[in-house]
């Protein structure tokens, strides 16, 4: 594929459209088969359909189907899933191990675009995470230690306040 092509495909599907896709389901990151359909541009029928010859790819780490109450979970919160609601079929949720396997499925050129910027938007989101744990730690043990010198600081002032309370100012009658 072209470098230019590559390009034309990574400036159509940014990494923000890409990270308003991923969701938080049982505790890992995921896309729903609708969505990424939408990005791979097939029905969500032809994904699936995909999927299901080759579900020896798809280990339960990298797809699971939604439970009815998670299937509602992401249709309340995600407006652009509303066709979900009138479906009966629950949707897969794909793990970023499953993404990655997907673009061997479909074997098309958009495909394997797509999820080389699905593939960089995980890394990024990955990064972000680790970085905040670090900004979290370094928080914690800032508090930690203001909250000794801050101690220090009202045990001094309590002092004066309770001198004086014991000796309280002399007043002056004019």
């Amino acid at each position: 594929m072209s470098k230019q092509r590559s390009i034309i495909v990574s400036s159509f599907i940014s990494q923000e459209v890409v990270e308003r896709k991923i969701y938080l389901i049982r505790g890992k990151k995921v896309m729903i088969d609708q969505d990424l359909a939408t990005l791979y541009q097939v029905p969500t029928k032809v994904l699936n359909q995909a999927v299901k010859r080759n579900i020896k790819r798809f280990p339960s780490d990298f797809m699971f189907r939604l439970s009815p109450a998670e299937k509602q979970e992401v249709v309340t919160h995600c407006d652009h899933l509303q066709s979900l609601k009138f479906s009966s079929h629950l949707p897969y949720a794909f793990t970023e191990l499953g993404v990655s396997m997907l673009s061997s499925v479909l074997n098309s050129e958009r495909a394997i675009m797509v999820n080389l910027e699905i593939m960089r938007t995980f890394s990024r989101l990955k990064e972000l995470l680790l970085h905040h744990k670090n900004l979290q730690i370094r928080l914690d043990e800032l508090e930690k230690k203001y909250d000794k010198q801050f101690q220090v600081v009202f045990k001094i002032i309590k002092v004066m306040l309770d001198k004086r309370n014991d000796n309280p100012p002399k007043r002056f009658n004019f």
